[in-house]
């Protein structure tokens, strides 16, 4: 069987194993914030994302993204920071991981009382402004992305469904807008999942440090703004996509993310050869990581003696006795 078949492994694998210490310490804090939370209600007050409070309280901009009002956002949030972090974390090491979680919980917080100044001074809805905000989902969309950057055609089991990584920050964006016009309380957390998913992008595609190239970002047509979409949307959307792109990361792009080494030399179709070494380095740490599993298991299965042996060996100790 390929490593590659399934990103989560079967129920007996071990699916809910092996996670990495700053997952497990980032899983403490989320936790303990909820109890915190729970305990004195107030403190969400000074914790979350209040814009009428943020200019005195800046701190909730980064606070915020680690505080779970309910027990379902808790276990979610938990759950997907372990699982998606054990994935992420061996490729990218822990200081990157940390990096690109603080950076994406700030710049998603950030954007959001933005979006809700704006929406304020548009409709005048005081509810804008004194609404708390909280939610680690900006991250987990975040997270869920750089596998999509770095597994792109990695199968995940969801129920009875199989569905590539790179489609899954489409899916989960397309139902959380759908899910906010059927549930109005769910409302409150679309604009952290979209824009966790933008910034994350944003990051990994122009400005995350890539040092076996010595360039920044990912310029592979895999990672482009227009592989969210289907196929026969990309026509439509990449002449849009380019002037934004022009916009705000055309410096970047120009200098860095066109396959340019550092002596102003061209690396031809550099792109497509990274994405292929980040495919391959995906592929070895998941291929690494079964090799140990059935490296257990085999061991496993010398140390206890087969069955037949079993019984032949009480056998003979009965008619020695």
């Amino acid at each position: 069987m390929s490593a590659s078949a399934t990103l989560i492994p079967a129920a007996g694998g071990k699916s809910f194993t092996g996670f990495t210490k700053l997952c497990k310490g980032l899983a403490v804090i989320l936790f303990l914030a909820h109890i915190l939370v729970q305990l004195f209600p107030s403190a969400a007050g000074y914790l979350a994302l209040i814009p009428a409070r943020t200019i005195p309280f800046a701190w909730n901009l980064v606070t915020a993204g680690y505080i779970e009002q309910t027990i379902p956002g808790v276990i979610v949030s938990i759950v997907g920071l372990l699982l998606f972090g054990k994935v992420l974390e061996p490729l990218w090491g822990a200081k990157e991981l940390l990096k690109f979680i603080f950076i994406v919980n700030l710049s998603t917080s950030a954007c959001v009382f933005v979006t809700t100044i704006i929406l304020y001074y548009i409709t005048q809805e005081e509810s804008y402004l004194y609404t708390p905000l909280s939610g680690f989902y900006g991250v987990l969309s975040g997270l869920l992305l750089g596998i999509k950057q770095i597994l792109p055609d990695q199968e995940l089991n969801l129920l009875v469904l199989k569905i590539s990584a790179k489609w899954m920050p489409s899916i989960v964006a397309f139902l959380s807008v759908a899910v906010s016009f059927i549930l109005k309380e769910s409302m409150a957390y679309l604009p952290t999942i979209l824009f966790g998913i933008y910034v994350s992008w944003i990051y990994l595609r122009y400005f995350q440090k890539r040092l076996e190239v010595g360039l920044r970002g990912d310029p592979s047509d895999e990672f482009s703004f227009s592989s969210f979409f289907p196929g026969f949307l990309r026509p439509i959307l990449d002449p849009i996509a380019s002037i934004f792109h022009k916009l705000f990361c055309g410096r970047s792009a120009r200098s860095e993310g066109t396959g340019h080494a550092l002596d102003g030399s061209q690396f031809p179709g550099s792109g497509s050869i990274e994405a292929n070494r980040r495919r391959e380095r995906g592929q070895r740490a998941l291929e690494q990581r079964l090799a140990e599993k059935l490296a257990a298991v085999r061991s496993a299965e010398v140390t206890a003696p087969p069955p037949q042996q079993q019984q032949q060996l009480e056998n003979d100790a009965s008619d020695k006795v």
